[in-house]
């Protein structure tokens, strides 16, 4: 009895690690955008000045994030009807032909205005893949881990996120030593866009081979069908909850982390390479946080946790860019973005499962996917189209402000939350 708990035990782990490396690849397609936006804006897109060309770069990955909720919608009922698994396959097919579409785009000079369109439609498909990816994701993971472990497993979530941030700086800091800047401006970082496609089919055919959740498995043929109308008529307390958070939550980590690239270029004043360098270093410590905090919440709960992200990112802020705005050495400035890192770590961590935990499993999905995804799009797709809005504007300060009063938004939503370390609608052991 004892050894054949053991293998269940050690195939729930397979799983849990097969839908975390899927995750990883899934997410470094989406941020290879962001990452090589300083290098192919000039070639895709028009404008006069860095920052022009910056801004309708942030724009199109605005847009984007539109599709996130339309994606969030149908593949979260979708994953609710017909599997975890399976709203995961779908995700990661979707992932890889938008980001074949951006290695092979054409030029601005070459093609004009083909050029922004074949960049606009293929972030469109990325959106959509994310949009699902997120609460598939989150979803699986919280319900595959075990009842005492929950947190920690789910931590694995933002942990491959993370760490598909950092193999797409990776791969930037790789061309960056073995490409001069002219040819990584003119064609190099289409190489990182054909790496992550090449890896997202690889991903489809393992993601084909993980096993279902017992949560999913276990509901009845005659269960009640997801949908958004019942969604939002069984639960609208818990849909508006999720997307305060989610705003808040969303907003901090692209201005900590897409953003701050861009950031400490822009405004600080370093170079490209020391600024990838610099944003490589601290992700990682990001990324090992990450199950730390989600200990944390398994022994303390998951409240606390959201509470010190809450009230620690509503007073670092505005404190911490003002500092970076004027920074000049890179060590202060690792120091500060570390500062930020670690408070949000202690939200991301356990950010799908507190969401998951809301929900019965007939509409999990759904529950989890699209709420976020309004809140992520509203908020988080549109943090650095706002930061250079208010950067162009003269009044770069007021974007801190801005971030801070979000931030405050998603606290009252913590407040307002069940603690789910007790109260989880995660039944399974």
């Amino acid at each position: 009895m004892a050894s054949d708990q053991a293998r269940s035990d050690r195939r729930r782990v397979a799983n849990i690690m097969g839908g975390s490396a899927g995750n990883l690849v899934e997410w470094f397609d989406w941020y290879a955008y962001s990452v090589l936006t300083i290098y192919f804006a000039p070639v895709l897109l028009p404008g006069h000045d860095r920052t022009t060309e910056l801004l309708s770069a942030a724009l199109i990955f605005a847009v984007g994030f539109l599709m996130r909720p339309i994606g969030a919608w149908a593949m979260g009922i979708y994953s609710d009807r017909h599997g975890r698994k399976s709203g995961l396959t779908l995700s990661v097919g979707l992932m890889a032909g938008g980001s074949l579409m951006i290695a092979a785009a054409p030029t601005y000079a070459a093609a004009g205005w083909l050029a922004p369109a074949v960049l606009l439609v293929a972030r469109l498909i990325q959106g959509l893949s994310v949009g699902g990816e997120y609460g598939a994701s989150a979803t699986y993971l919280s319900e595959m881990a075990l009842k005492d472990r929950r947190a920690f497993w789910a931590s694995f979530q933002y942990m491959t996120l993370i760490g598909g941030q950092l193999l797409a700086l990776g791969v930037v800091v790789v061309l960056q030593s073995t490409m001069s800047e002219a040819s990584l401006q003119a064609w190099g970082w289409r190489v990182a866009f054909g790496v992550g496609a090449v890896l997202a089919l690889f991903v489809y055919w393992l993601r084909r081979r993980l096993v279902e959740t017992q949560s999913f498995t276990k509901l009845k043929h005659d269960r009640p069908k997801s949908s958004l109308i019942k969604l939002w008529r069984d639960h609208p307390r818990e849909f508006l909850i999720v997307v305060a958070i989610s705003a808040g939550g969303s907003i901090a980590f692209y201005a900590y982390t897409t953003y701050m690239q861009k950031f400490l270029v822009n405004t600080s004043g370093f170079s490209r390479p020391d600024a990838t360098r610099l944003m490589t270093v601290a992700l990682i410590v990001f990324m090992a946080v990450q199950p730390l905090w989600g200990l944390a919440a398994d022994r303390f709960g998951r409240k606390p946790m959201l509470l010190i992200f809450g009230f620690g990112g509503m007073a670092t802020s505005v404190p911490v860019f003002t500092a970076l705005s004027h920074a000049t050495s890179l060590t202060a400035a690792f120091g500060l973005v570390l500062v930020l890192l670690l408070i949000l770590g202690s939200y991301t961590a356990i950010s799908g499962l507190i969401k998951a935990e809301l929900f019965p499993a007939h509409i999990r999905t759904l529950g989890v996917a699209l709420p976020y995804a309004i809140g992520n799009s509203l908020f988080g797709g549109t943090a650095e189209y706002a930061a250079l809005w208010f950067k162009q504007a003269g009044v770069e300060s007021a974007f801190y402000w801005y971030l801070t009063a979000v931030i405050g938004m998603a606290t009252i939503g913590f407040l307002m939350m069940p603690e789910g370390k007790n109260t989880s609608l995660i039944t399974e052991r």
